[in-house]
């Protein structure tokens, strides 16, 4: 136990600090220094979720002793972009750990967590969107928020999404994937009074530059209540979702 922490306890056990001041002090505490990373063990009190692990250009070593000290620290863990190569060695010391390898993520929770009021509806344009809206999905629910999927509803045929108003207004929060030109968002936050949050996907020919083409008519939508993430950010969408939601 760091000294700042001590003194923190021991302020508040005193009546010399409120329980929110306490908090307030404990937000700023210190990392934990592996050398090759420094593991952020107070994000969850501060943002109300655990430090996440971006797979993606780490090695596997690395990768499993950081996920080790976020599970003994906070008993939750979400890795994304990573491989069955990580997921193989982690099970051997947490058999209840999950991979999703369409969407390339990782994640366990020791203890089984309270869902959330809201419910959040993850739609996709295209089949070809799904590794995203899983990435999402898996988020989501770690992050202990009720789920609900509509693949395959895309513009193209537009009469699939007009068809499934229902299952629109029955959502809180709705997370639209679509590459292409990534009309689909715009169209589904101008049948619905609630948020929308807007991902674009690399999918698409040439035209659509690898994502940039439906990023700049999410960006450009011309209903109101659309909210942008990355190209390809199911994770980012997810968790921006699960803090409306909480």
């Amino acid at each position: 136990m760091s000294v700042r922490i001590a003194k923190t306890l021991k302020a508040y056990k005193a009546g010399n600090i409120t329980m929110d001041k306490a908090l307030h002090a404990l937000k700023g505490l210190p990392y934990e220094d592996l050398g090759f990373a420094r593991v952020d063990h107070h994000r969850s009190l501060r943002r109300g979720f655990p430090e996440v692990i971006f797979g993606k250009g780490k090695t596997a070593a690395h990768t499993i002793k950081i996920a080790r000290r976020i599970i003994s620290h906070d008993g939750i863990l979400l890795i994304t972009r990573t491989t069955r190569e990580v997921y193989d060695k982690l099970k051997k010391s947490y058999p209840g750990v999950r991979f999703n390898e369409r969407a390339g993520i990782i994640s366990y929770r020791k203890r089984a967590s309270a869902l959330k009021n809201g419910k959040v509806l993850v739609i996709t344009a295209g089949t070809a969107d799904l590794p995203v809206a899983e990435e999402a999905r898996v988020t989501l629910e770690i992050m202990g928020n009720r789920v609900e999927m509509l693949y395959d509803v895309g513009v193209a045929g537009i009469h699939r999404i007009l068809s499934k108003k229902k299952e629109l207004d029955s959502a809180d929060i709705i997370i639209v994937i679509a590459g292409m030109e990534g009309a689909l968002a715009s169209v589904v936050s101008g049948l619905v009074s609630k948020p929308v949050i807007a991902v674009p996907t690399s999918v698409g020919y040439g035209a659509s530059f690898g994502g940039i083409a439906p990023l700049l008519t999410m960006m450009n939508s011309c209903s109101p209540g659309v909210a942008v993430v990355n190209i390809d950010n199911g994770f980012g969408a997810a968790y921006f979702a699960g803090m409306i939601n909480k």
